[in-house]
């Protein structure tokens, strides 16, 4: 399995971070676990196209895990030539609501789709590209899913569960993907929660996000995002050999900060440790 941190930083957009958006490749496919701020511009940036991803999981509904939601909507459907897969969604309510008021016939960019799939520039462009045929409207497959939802493809399996955010106001998942070349669990932002915890059991590698030192958490009264001594303690916990820090706050993420962060954790955690980087390929 190959691990792309397309996005692995906050709401709050620095010159190195902005925003949630994690690529898996496993077994020829990839995956993609949330689509944060410019996610499309930036896995383009990474080498891949995004008519390569055919199956997105959505892991809750701040912005900065699925503001590109629409972009990438739009620039994938753009580029199809109609002999692509038609894209596969999964996320918590409302993501079916979400995906109509965006790309529905009633939708924000219903004007745009409908003057591309009948204007003669367009649909000349389309032609040009390869595309038969009258041009489609957008075909997106989504699916609200609750905890305990199983996705299986050829290669792997996703199965989902309920993750500790800002309940009850929105509803956040967690996800494990399983497969022959191993098991990954993106936890999303969350906090140490029992249903996460019995999701990551023994899984190769946990993606987590890590906000902050754990004292500078503590003394902010933030509840509902790890800081690092709890990422580590969850992963220890859970057994997992490999944790990848992700969602990472600019303080974290100074020289000598960062240092200090990698040995807090290692103090407390026994495995390898990852501080997540944007725009950064892992061999997992």
């Amino acid at each position: 399995m190959r691990l792309l941190l397309v996005g692995a930083g906050t709401p709050v957009p620095t010159s190195a971070r902005f925003g949630t958006c994690q690529i898996l490749v496993v077994a020829e496919d990839y995956l993609m676990f949330d689509c944060g701020p410019a996610a499309t511009h930036k896995l383009v940036k990474m080498g891949l196209s995004p008519i390569q991803i055919d199956y997105l999981f959505l892991s809750h509904h701040h912005y900065d895990h699925n503001v590109d939601y629409a972009c990438f909507l739009l620039t994938r459907w753009n580029l199809s030539v109609g002999q692509e897969q038609s894209l596969r969604v999964w996320g918590p309510p409302p993501t079916e609501w979400l995906t109509d008021r965006l790309i529905g016939a009633d939708g924000a960019f219903a004007t745009d789709w409908i003057a591309r799939t009948q204007h003669p520039d367009s649909l000349l462009y389309y032609a040009e590209a390869g595309g038969i045929g009258p041009r489609p409207a957008p075909e997106v497959v989504v699916q609200d899913i609750e905890a305990g939802t199983i996705v299986e493809q050829s290669g792997w399996v996703v199965t989902a569960a309920l993750a500790k955010h800002q309940e009850p106001w929105l509803r956040t998942m967690a996800y494990r993907v399983d497969s022959d070349e191993g098991s990954i669990v993106f936890a999303g932002d969350t906090v140490p929660c029992e249903p996460v915890a019995q999701l990551a059991q023994r899984a190769d590698t946990l993606v987590v996000s890590c906000w902050d030192h754990q004292h500078t958490l503590d003394g902010s009264q933030m509840p509902s995002i790890m800081g690092t001594l709890e990422a580590a303690r969850f992963a220890q916990q859970t057994g997992v050999k490999r944790l990848v820090l992700t969602h990472i706050h600019q303080p974290l993420d100074r020289p000598g900060s960062m240092e200090k962060a990698i040995a807090d954790i290692a103090r407390l955690y026994e495995g390898e440790i990852i501080f997540g980087h944007e725009l950064r390929s892992y061999e997992l």
